[in-house]
């Protein structure tokens, strides 16, 4: 088996232009820009939508739109919600639009799902917000909602909207099949995420100018969990599926990647790397994607109940037991909506929004970092020593370049950026912290929606059907080694680590 020359030999900038992680990297980073605008008195994003809390009685007793969205910042105040909605999704409408024409993309097919998409992701959020989902008894910011909308009960839901969107996906994708091909074109909830981990390069940003010791902490313990569990679980997987399962090389090479490293992403990886029949890859990515929204749901809850004062540990365990870049920012997500509500309801303290969240994107992004140079680890291996038939093939280290998450880039600029104006232009940090906080704090939250609800779209469970002795050995490492190991070393290098209180 020869070597695909074509790939080998491609040039540095290659898909600069036609893949999703490229196009995470350019919608985020031009996001990031309109952002910065407010160091020359440009409030560029301002005019995004957000929800506000709202309780049903008082809307139905005098209804307005005010009540129920506004915009992210004051400077388009008195625009109609109304305009505002149409507004956003006309800009989102169009960045999105230019980079599914780069990628070749449908763009009928894009226009139309995207649209649908849009406003079922906006009715979700919107939803979450009703009082008697979400409002907390407790002051934040000057406001008890709780209290000021006169509530007699209340479920006090963190990540309610978040829920919400999941099952009206989720409904969508396994009841009404024939809709949901319709918005295949448009439920991509990795390059969604994708975009929306650049934007959480400048929440970290800003964490960062508030608590700089607690951050770098953070990252380097990020780092050496990822790595310590990469490096024992990928071998113990391959073990058992070959010992205990008879798959061959290349079947326990994708699983094994998919199950212990950042599935979808590594399995095709992996599979590349060992030239896996292109059945394998599809396989596993199917179970990757269906145990993630398991793992999305079962484990945010299971992780607070069972440790409730160790968010950054459970926060980090998430990011190395939850198998895809989307549904793992979704359950962190959701960890940290769950975590910062039930510390505030027991103690009436506020921990800062977006630590435990990162805990989990900061160690998921580290495993990112791993794929390229581990699918040229295993190119090598498997050129080597296992379809060499005697031929000495070289492999250019360029592939790891190739191979390596672009997004991951993007997320790392958009947070230096912010650490370079700290330290060397003092004078415009205040404009940049604006402008950085409402980019991140409008289109990250929405992008994070998006991702919640087309997870829902693209998950099918009857994909199940046919896949026992995988399925099996999925979900037995999973559960079974993967969890545990995740979490023992997610305590060792994380225990003790608590988020900021919030101001």
């Amino acid at each position: 088996m020869e070597a695909n020359t074509t790939q080998v030999n491609r040039k540095w900038y290659s898909g600069m232009l036609r893949t999703e992680d490229w196009w995470a990297a350019w919608l985020g980073i031009f996001l990031f820009v309109l952002g910065m605008l407010h160091i020359f008195h440009i409030d560029a994003v301002g005019w995004m939508i957000k929800p506000k809390h709202w309780e049903l009685t008082d809307l139905m007793h005098h209804f307005s739109w005010a009540k129920l969205l506004k915009t992210s910042s004051k400077t388009y105040a008195n625009w109609h919600p109304l305009a505002a909605l149409l507004f956003s999704y006309i800009a989102l409408l169009l960045m999105t639009t230019a980079g599914a024409y780069f990628q070749g993309w449908n763009l009928r097919k894009f226009v139309s799902g995207f649209t649908t998409v849009f406003f079922l992701t906006v009715f979700t959020w919107i939803l979450g917000y009703e009082a008697h989902i979400s409002a907390v008894d407790a002051t934040v910011k000057g406001h008890n909602w709780y209290r000021e909308f006169g509530l007699s009960w209340g479920l006090q839901l963190g990540g309610a909207s978040f829920i919400i969107a999941l099952a009206v996906g989720l409904l969508i994708g396994n009841f009404f099949k024939g809709w949901a091909s319709q918005l295949a074109e448009a439920a991509k909830p990795e390059w969604f995420i994708k975009t929306a981990i650049v934007l959480l390069g400048a929440k970290m940003g800003i964490m960062a100018m508030k608590a700089a010791g607690f951050t770098k902490d953070l990252a380097l313990a990020g780092a050496a969990a990822a790595f310590v569990a990469y490096l024992l679980i990928w071998p113990v997987v391959y073990f058992i599926a070959r010992k205990y399962f008879g798959l061959n090389r290349e079947s326990a090479a994708v699983l094994s990647s998919g199950i212990s490293i950042c599935g979808v992403s590594a399995s095709i990886a992996t599979a590349g790397a060992v030239r896996a029949k292109p059945l394998i890859p599809v396989a596993v990515s199917g179970l990757i994607v269906v145990f993630a929204l398991l793992e999305l749901v079962v484990l945010p809850p299971a992780y607070v109940k069972m440790a409730p004062a160790q968010p950054i540990v459970n926060g980090a365990a998430m990011g190395m037991t939850v198998k895809t870049d989307g549904a793992d920012a979704a359950a962190g997500a959701i960890l940290d909506d769950l975590h910062r509500v039930q510390h505030l309801r027991q103690t009436g303290e506020k921990w800062e929004e977006g630590w435990i969240l990162s805990a989990a994107i900061l160690t998921k992004i580290w495993i990112d970092i791993f794929i390229g140079i581990w699918a040229f680890v295993l190119t090598l291996v498997w050129m080597r020593n296992v379809d060499n038939h005697g031929v000495k093939k070289k492999l250019p280290a360029s592939e790891i370049w190739h191979r390596f998450p672009k997004f991951v880039l993007a997320y790392l600029l958009v947070w230096f950026v912010l650490m370079f104006v700290m330290k060397f232009l003092p004078d415009i940090l205040p404009a940049v912290k604006e402008g950085a906080h409402l980019v991140q704090g409008s289109y990250r939250k929405f992008l994070f929606m998006l991702t919640f609800l087309t997870i829902g779209l693209i998950t099918d469970f009857s994909k199940l059907r046919g896949m026992g002795r995988m399925a099996l050995l999925y979900g037995l490492a999973l559960f079974v080694i993967i969890a545990p190991l995740a979490y023992l070393v997610a305590w060792i290098f994380h225990h003790s680590m608590l988020p900021p209180v919030a101001d």
